[in-house]
């Protein structure tokens, strides 16, 4: 049964079983009261209730990804499947569908380019999936029906409306589309940054939460009917209480917000730094999943609250854990000007309100809990993390999520360009990839990769017998700040901590962090001409390429040649002969140069220096 209203929510249990981040939860149909998770660590676990009171038991774990595994949702029963099934989605682009009885997926749906982020289940089994290559699939048991296109950057969340037909998408585009039999009907705009989340009110009405902070409630027709606001970052999930209008919403403050009649009645802090996931059982019990791998349900019950010695321990937690001054959470902190410890003797004015005091030199900070009474301790404010973007998380670029976004800069005075970069990738794959996707000079190629492991070390991924290393298992693998064996780091704020990227910022400037900005700090790359020694050059042996294109480099050719004195000159003549020659060369074609196109190479090569670089090339 629901708890009495008005109640305050503490914590019922929590539960560890998962080896990274939780990235989605939802409840379960079977059994009844209880949920299903997923993980970084490319499992979805089933959890069932103990008993009507306080714990859960990992029922089983289900195995069907090759690498994190993102959503979940619950396919309604039928007669085939009376329990329902669960869907997962992740980001080997694939959707696995399980039993509730069985480890192993019944089958897999594939078609998306990238990521699964997102899915939603409606009437009849149909299946709704939101992707990372800005395109929703719809689905029918094992079959695609129909690919929603209209968005310009990753779809974060999507749902099925209870009115036959009618579907949402959310996005990195700042938008959502209401979509009706593969149409879109309608775009909603708002948002000032990328929608992360989805809730259904009713037949006309939902709730959407984003990157900017406020969660918004919509009318179907268009209208936006109200903004709330009380998170201080990025808000990754909303979920709504069955048979009414409040909801919950977690995100990248530390932080799980309780709304009852539009207002913030409720905040508990974390002992991690990004809630990432959030849902809402039938007897209304809030179950969040973290960046430190442990999932947490709180309760307004006396019956299910967990005992004082398992609250304690969860204070504690909570106290000791690191709060980084840069991600703003706390406003802008001046240790020099804050209060001692006295300053809490004072009540606090309304629920979740933040104190920070400073005692002994250490900067603490408290949150009021208006049901107890009392200031808890939320955590030490550290001057400097130390972390780096191993320990942190993710970075979002163009909507995509990534361990790295560096800045480039080819030229002393050309345009800087952004690198993505996954500690699962290859370097050289994703150099080469930059280059083409730039169109920059491919000699840059060695530099490029020399650059991304310097400014990944200790992130590179052990070598297995195969030469190819594990991406999930190996030593750059992301580790959870709680459970991490191998880093003493504390965790730092992906999103707006140390290594956020920051608009308008110079891209040589130096962050006052320990842990380098990705973006625009020391990580940022430096063109040779600012370093004191060159190490890529005079280079002693030769560089080969497996790809080039011919006419790119015949259209320079023609162009220096235009320039060139007469006596360097080369003729129409010359020039088909050294396109001959180019073109059994990309083409690895078993023909052998002929005398006189080496011939005009080599006069071409003594042009003077500074136009024989393009000449290299064929080369």
């Amino acid at each position: 049964a629901m708890a009495s209203e008005g109640g305050a929510y503490r914590l019922r249990c929590s539960l560890v079983g998962h080896g990274q981040d939780v990235r989605g939860l939802t409840r379960s149909l079977f059994p009844q009261g209880g949920f299903v998770s997923v993980s970084r660590d490319r499992t979805a676990r089933l959890w069932t209730p103990e008993g009507p009171n306080r714990g859960f038991t990992e029922m089983h774990c289900m195995n069907g990804h090759s690498n994190f595994v993102s959503c979940v949702c619950i396919i309604p029963p039928s007669d085939l499947y009376p329990r329902g099934l669960i869907a997962t989605g992740g980001n080997d682009h694939n959707i696995c569908i399980f039993t509730v009885d069985s480890p192993a997926p019944l089958y897999t749906l594939k078609g998306h380019k990238n990521t699964v982020c997102s899915l939603s289940s409606g009437k009849f089994g149909t299946l709704l999936s939101g992707s990372w290559d800005t395109t929703a699939k719809v689905w029918l048991n094992d079959r695609c029906m129909m690919t929603l296109q209209g968005h310009t950057a990753a779809i974060w969340a999507v749902k099925i409306l209870p009115e036959q037909g009618l579907m949402l998408t959310g996005s990195a585009d700042k938008t959502i589309k209401l979509w009706k039999a593969g149409r879109c009907e309608r775009t909603f705009t708002g948002h000032e940054d990328c929608v992360r989340g989805l809730a259904i009110l009713s037949d006309t009405e939902f709730l959407s939460c984003a990157n900017d902070a406020s969660v918004r409630r919509w009318q179907i027709s268009g209208e936006c009917l109200q903004v709330y606001y009380g998170h201080t970052n990025y808000i990754y999930s909303i979920s709504v209480f069955p048979h009414c209008k409040d909801f919950v919403t977690t995100g990248e403050d530390r932080s799980l917000r309780i709304w009852k009649q539009g207002e913030c009645a409720q905040t508990i802090r974390l002992p991690a730094q990004s809630v990432w996931c959030c849902c809402v059982l039938d007897n209304g019990d809030i179950v969040v999943g973290a960046s430190d791998g442990i999932i947490r349900v709180f309760t307004e019950s006396l019956e299910r609250t967990a005992s004082a010695e398992e609250i304690q321990a969860f204070e504690n937690e909570l106290s000791q854990s690191s709060i980084d001054p840069k991600t703003g959470d706390l406003g802008d902190i001046n240790a020099e000007d804050l209060p001692g410890r006295e300053h809490l003797k004072d009540p606090g004015t309304r629920d979740g309100q933040t104190r920070l005091i400073k005692d002994d030199g250490k900067v603490e900070a408290y949150q009021w809990s208006v049901s107890e009474a009392r200031w808890i301790k939320i955590g030490d404010v550290v001057g400097s993390s130390g972390a780096t973007q191993q320990t942190s998380g993710k970075v979002l670029f163009e909507g995509k999520e990534y361990d790295y976004v560096f800045t480039i800069d080819v030229n002393e005075n050309g345009p800087s360009y952004k690198l993505p970069y996954n500690i699962t990738d290859d370097p050289w794959l994703t150099a080469y990839n930059f280059l083409q996707k730039n169109d920059l000079n491919p000699m840059f190629l060695d530099q490029v990769a020399k650059f991304i492991m310097d400014n990944t070390k200790g992130q590179t991924l052990l070598s297995t017998s195969s030469q190819f290393s594990d991406p999930f298992t190996g030593a750059g693998r992301y580790v959870p700040g709680s459970s991490s064996g191998s880093s003493n780091v504390p965790a730092a704020d992906p999103f707006t901590g140390a290594g956020r990227y920051v608009p308008g910022s110079a891209s040589n400037a130096v962050t006052p962090m320990g842990g380098v900005d990705p973006y625009t700090g020391m990580g940022a790359y430096r063109s040779a001409a600012a370093k004191d020694e060159n190490i890529y050059f005079p280079k002693k042996d030769a560089v080969t390429f497996d790809q080039a294109n011919p006419m790119q480099i015949l259209g320079k050719l023609k162009e220096l040649n235009g320039s060139a004195t007469e006596e360097h000159k080369l003729t129409e003549d010359d020039l088909i002969i050294l396109e001959k020659l180019l073109s059994a060369t990309c083409n690895t074609s078993a023909e052998t140069p002929t005398a006189q196109q080496i011939q005009t190479l080599w006069r071409a090569i003594h042009w003077p220096e500074g136009k024989y670089f393009q000449l290299l090339f064929v080369l």
